[in-house]
């Protein structure tokens, strides 16, 4: 019954991305640590892989629509590549099983990296509920200086190196970048950050192997379902208001936060 429940949250995840191009990805990692029971670390390694796959399925339909920007892709997913696969295959295994302890209380590298989790679902949740209008874009003309552009590349990497570590593909975080910097109306920046997404997961996924136990079999499935998912979105797009559903998933998220927070703080294993 927990397995079904499982394949379930695995449709739905990849129904959200369907529909909103990101945010079905910040729900992996607590399903499979909380509803399946997954060590957090494997369970961000999990995540990189389905979260991977889902999008790379979506942006095949996005490609099909041209509605990807691929030089900017290629520009935003260099640098972001680089910082997951440096969080994967270096910095999760340096992380020691216990950071630091508070007289009775251990903060383990599970718990660090689940509060982390709950910190960039309350950053995405801020994202979703802040009402952003469909042409933000459009406000300036005025091009991005050289120096605007080194530093935002710069803080791809650092977004890299947080999708790495907590197993999230950072749509949240790219789209207003994309928007923003390099200029692309709102349906472009979400399509494009899908694709990124899909590269990052995918190579940070790879600095896992070898270093992480994989059940291939669970994890096809799971992302079988997800794929199932994501076409469903991409469809229900065409009939669903994506404001609306927003703003209903945003708070949804919030809500997780808050339960991860209490979870790991007040009622560890």
């Amino acid at each position: 019954m927990i397995v079904i429940t499982g394949y379930i949250f695995a449709v739905i995840i990849g129904l959200i991305l369907g529909l909103m191009g990101g945010g079905g990805s910040i729900l992996t990692v607590p399903v499979l640590v909380y509803i399946l029971a997954l060590n957090p670390v494997t369970a961000t390694a999990y995540s990189l892989f389905i979260v991977g796959t889902t999008s790379a399925f979506g942006t095949i339909q996005n490609l099909k629509n041209k509605l990807v920007d691929i030089k900017t892709t290629l520009m935003f997913a260099l640098p972001s590549l680089v910082g997951v696969y440096l969080s994967r295959k270096y910095v999760i295994p340096a992380i020691p099983e216990t950071l630091f302890t508070i007289r009775s209380f251990e903060v383990q590298k599970g718990m660090f990296l689940m509060l982390l989790f709950a910190i960039v679902m309350l950053l995405a949740a801020k994202s979703m509920l802040t009402t952003r209008k469909e042409d933000d874009s459009k406000e300036t003309n005025a091009q991005a200086t050289s120096f605007e552009i080194a530093f935002s590349l710069f803080q791809v990497f650092l977004i890299g190196i947080l999708v790495g570590l907590i197993g999230a593909g950072g749509g949240f975080l790219f789209i207003p970048m994309l928007v923003f910097i390099s200029k692309l109306p709102m349906k472009t920046a979400v399509a494009t950050s899908l694709f990124i997404i899909a590269i990052n997961s995918l190579i940070g996924f790879i600095g896992d192997i070898g270093s992480t136990e994989i059940n291939w079999a669970f994890l096809l499935k799971f992302s079988f379902f997800s794929i199932i998912g994501i076409f469903a979105g991409i469809y229900l797009n065409k009939f669903i208001n994506e404001k609306q559903l927003k703003i209903g998933f945003g708070y949804f998220i919030l809500v997780m936060s808050v339960f991860i927070f209490i979870k790991e703080l007040f009622l560890p294993n």
